[in-house]
């Protein structure tokens, strides 16, 4: 059956001739995991859709949630494969490398044999199903979807095939970073890749995702989830650039649990998409952890970027602190909606939220709803949202030294940007993700 089916059946109650279990789980899985799909589907059918009155909705563009044309994605031909092989070239040093095409796993640069005789893994979502199922089952989506998505996330868990399982043991550090890349190919077509990142005790780790289309204007959906599970004194730094086609629809959700003394880092950049709808809930389960959530996002044309964001604080002595940057450009819009929640007996939180908003266009659009709710004593809590224009001062002072007006602007956007990418302490990565972004300026020119 086709997603088209399969989505139609949801919205209308007509079933097609035959069985829908069977055209989405592999008779060849595991028992429970065809439980597990069949359950999520169930819960799929069972959600209603979201509304506009939907407050986890505000300001969002229902229409985007019409998904009825799109089918699943079909493996591209050779000379295709070639092609996404040759451009999936990221940073110059990893500890390893997947490349993923359509869902299906089309080249992996293993871990060190070092890093291996350590116990970390660095597995497909394929492999980890066969090798460590124990890992699948005690953490894979656990969390509660709670900003507005969990309809997509039972889809999500119905529909994945493929993905990424890393797993660090207890006092192991991966140096180099882990890299991995998704492809979509194809008009219409579907992909569900799911990311599930293990830490133990002190263990550390850094992984750089990609999400990218072969083609500029195919039409497409992502539907991706990210679990991060940090344990005590663990460290992760994980980045996502999301970069699929100009008119393809992204949903990604996010979940970070940590435990006492864990520090994650999460940053998303969001260059491509028509409309990209962003979730992510970040959890201090233990005493003393830390989270930093970053993003940049660059929107132009008719881009939509919708983010929704959840600082849980559950334990006292914990920091979060997010930074999300907008660099809005002609028609583009974006909402943020984050909530700080410091829960009872949380005391001595610090938790903050900045959203700052450059607005480069008289059409453009950014709505921001920043949020608290305090139910402790002892905190030091803070929110905040701007909008502004480039300072004409400055544009005048670079004019001034013989910096092209257009060049200057860039530079401005660039420097604007670049306070939440340093945040990162990554020289590699912050490196790479500036050069992106300069790439895909001047491909926009």
């Amino acid at each position: 059956m086709s997603l088209t089916g399969i989505i139609r059946e949801a919205l209308t109650g007509t079933p097609e001739s035959s069985p829908l279990e069977t055209q989405f789980i592999d008779p060849t899985s595991p028992e429970w995991l065809q439980t597990l799909r069949q359950q999520a589907w169930c819960e799929f059918q069972s959600t209603p859709a979201p509304k506009r009155k939907d407050e986890a909705w505000r300001f969002a563009n229902l229409k985007m949630l019409e998904l009825e044309h799109y089918e699943p994605a079909s493996k591209m031909d050779r000379d295709t494969e070639q092609r996404v092989l040759a451009q999936s070239t990221g940073l110059a040093a990893v500890a390893g490398r997947m490349i993923f095409a359509n869902g299906i796993l089309l080249s992996k640069q293993n871990i060190s044999d070092e890093l291996a005789a350590k116990g970390v893994r660095f597995l497909s979502f394929d492999e980890a199903i066969g090798t460590v199922p124990e890992l699948i089952r005690q953490h894979f989506m656990t969390q509660t979807v709670a900003l507005g998505s969990a309809r997509l996330a039972a889809l999500h868990k119905a529909r994945v095939n493929s993905g990424t399982v890393i797993h660090v043991p207890k006092n192991v550090e991966v140096t180099l970073p882990l890299e991995i890349f998704h492809w979509l190919d194809g008009a219409n077509s579907t992909v569900f890749p799911h990311t599930l990142i293990i830490l133990e005790d002190n263990a550390r780790a850094t992984v750089l995702e990609h999400y990218q289309s072969t083609e500029s204007r195919a039409d497409g959906l992502a539907c991706a989830v990210n679990d991060l599970i940090l344990g005590p004194g663990a460290k992760l730094t994980y980045v996502s650039i999301q970069n699929w086609s100009e008119t393809a629809r992204s949903f990604q959700i996010n979940s970070t649990e940590l435990a006492r003394d864990a520090h994650a880092t999460n940053m998303v950049v969001n260059l491509g998409s028509s409309y990209a709808r962003y979730e992510s809930a970040s959890r201090m389960r233990g005493p003393g952890g830390r989270s930093d959530m970053l993003a940049v996002n660059v929107a132009s044309a008719h881009q939509e970027y919708d983010q929704r964001t959840l600082q849980d604080h559950a334990q006292p002595n914990c920091t979060s602190d997010l930074l999300y940057k907008n660099a809005l450009s002609d028609f583009s819009r974006t909402i943020f909606a984050g909530l700080i929640k410091v829960e009872e007996h949380s005391h001595k939180t610090d938790a903050y939220q900045k959203v700052r908003n450059l607005i480069l266009s008289d059409d453009a659009e950014a709505n921001s709803m920043p949020g608290l709710e305090i139910l402790a004593d002892d905190v030091r809590c803070s929110h905040g949202a701007t909008s502004g224009q480039l300072e004409e001062d400055e544009i005048f002072y670079l004019l001034s030294r013989g910096i092209p007006e257009t060049a200057a602007r860039k530079l401005l956007v660039a420097g604007f940007l670049n306070e939440a990418i340093a945040r990162l302490e990554n020289a590699p990565i912050e490196e790479y993700i500036n050069d992106f972004l300069a790439r895909a300026s001047a491909g926009n020119e």
